[in-house]
Formats: C-alpha cells, sequence, structure tokens
C-alpha cells in the first residue's frame, strides 16, 4: 500500500503537477505540464493550479512550489514571475481556487527536500546546498538534514551583478555562452559562495540537470563536490508533495 500526495511546482515558463508516492518519491500517474501563463499574473496561474487538480480528480491536500519567498502562505518576493505576486496570500489564493487545503514554500526549496529524502542528498550530514539552475537560480540549505528556508542564494552580487543574470540556465541560453564560458560563470559564483557557508555538498538541480556532464567536470576552485540531482526537474514536485504531507494529519493523504 502507497501513501499519495498530489505536488504542483510553479515555475517561470511552466507548471507541473502530479501525484507522488510518498513512499518512494515516484509519480503515481503521469506528470500534467501547462505553460505558465504570461505575464504570470496570481489569478491565472491560480487557474492553472486549479486546472491541474481538477485533472486528476484530487480532492486533499496539495503542496505547491513559487519561484520566490514564502512566508506563512505569502509570497514576499517575485524575481521571474509577476510583481502584483509580493504580499499575496498564495495559499489561500489556490487554496480558494482548487478547494483544496494547500502548501505553499519555495521551489528550491521543495526541490532540496525531495533530494535529501530520496536523492543526491539522501544520508549526507554537515551543510547541504541545492541549486536549481533555471530560469533563475534557487538554492536551498540544509544543515544536518533541517531545512533553512527562503535563502535566496542566487540574488548575490558576484562583480556588481545579480548572480543569476549571469549564471542562471537561461542567462546561458540568453548570451549563447558555450558550456566551457558557462562553467567559468558558475565557477565564480559557486567559489563565492563556498567561501561564505563551506558546504560538505553542492547539488546541481533544474532541467539542466539533466546535461551535467557537459559543464560540472569544466567548474574550478570549488572543493567541495559537486553532483547532479537525481530526480532531475521532478524535484520540485516531490517535495512539494512531501511538505503538504508533512503539515496535515496522516488520514487525510490519499493510499492507493
Amino acid at each position: 500500500m502507497s501513501t499519495e500526495m498530489l505536488g504542483i511546482d510553479i515555475g517561470g515558463s511552466g507548471i507541473k503537477g502530479a501525484p507522488v508516492d510518498l513512499s518512494t518519491g515516484e509519480f503515481a500517474q503521469e506528470r500534467m505540464r501547462v505553460a505558465t501563463p504570461q505575464p504570470a499574473e496570481p489569478e491565472p496561474v491560480a487557474e492553472i493550479v486549479a486546472q491541474i487538480v481538477d485533472h486528476y480528480g484530487w480532492t486533499g491536500p496539495v503542496g505547491a512550489t513559487f519561484p520566490g519567498v514564502v512566508v506563512d502562505g505569502v509570497t514576499r518576493s517575485a524575481a521571474n514571475v509577476a510583481k502584483s505576486w509580493i504580499g499575496v496570500d498564495a495559499a489561500k489564493l489556490f487554496g480558494e481556487a482548487t478547494g483544496c487545503p494547500v502548501t505553499l514554500l519555495n521551489d528550491a526549496d521543495a526541490a532540496g527536500i525531495a533530494e535529501m529524502s530520496h536523492g543526491a542528498g539522501k544520508g549526507t550530514m554537515g551543510t547541504v546546498i541545492m541549486l536549481t539552475l533555471g530560469t533563475g537560480i534557487g538554492s536551498a540549505l540544509f544543515v544536518d538534514g533541517v531545512l533553512v528556508p527562503n535563502t535566496e542564494f542566487g540574488h548575490l552580487e558576484i562583480d556588481g551583478h545579480d548572480a543569476e543574470s549571469r549564471a542562471s540556465a537561461k542567462a546561458r541560453e540568453d548570451h549563447e555562452l558555450s558550456w566551457e564560458k558557462w562553467a567559468k560563470r558558475l565557477s565564480d559564483y559557486m567559489s563565492h559562495l563556498e567561501a561564505l557557508i563551506s558546504p560538505s555538498l553542492i547539488i546541481i538541480g533544474g532541467g539542466v540537470s539533466k546535461k551535467a556532464d557537459k559543464f560540472v567536470p569544466l567548474i574550478h576552485g570549488v572543493s567541495a563536490p559537486i553532483v547532479p540531482a537525481s530526480l532531475l526537474n521532478s524535484a520540485g514536485i516531490v517535495g512539494a508533495a512531501m511538505a503538504a504531507a508533512a503539515t496535515v494529519p496522516r488520514k487525510l493523504t490519499r493510499t492507493a
């Protein structure tokens, strides 16, 4: 018997969801993906979240991610979505749109939770940082397996620039950087980050992590081991589902 929870990952380009088998961290059904509305205003995004919930006929608790700082269900920043998100009680908005209780957390934090439980960080103590390289750079910091939420290390200033504006996967595409030139920017960023927090492990997530062999070996000047995320781009969905499960009575999760 497995216990399932629905996870939804809201990104700058796509909104993805699937029921997750919490015992294994695997999808219990095929993932659904819908393009993120442009501009990504709160109400249109909430409609997509409701569409995904309806697609699975889901009636229980839901976990969802957001690409920004989330405090008690309220979105406090919006670097890669509409600025109108700032100050919105998004957990309440999604709850009203879906008719389901919604647990909301930062997208990188969700991905990190999944990787620490079912992926590349499993069993690792000390300081672990997960970096999600996508539209921006998300970060999830763990100390002895405990999450330090909303770190937002993608916005560190490197040579006078916001780090993610030069070293995200989107920046590589926008500036048509070779893997070697992008790896140089990642090296500068990660070495700066390492000087601040001295991680024992760096996990690289986001869609580009499936091409880790093209750039991770080219990163230099970083002492900590750098490994690709095991769950690749599904980690956000899995972590969202896990976060929801952690905040509700066990009897509310669905068994199959």
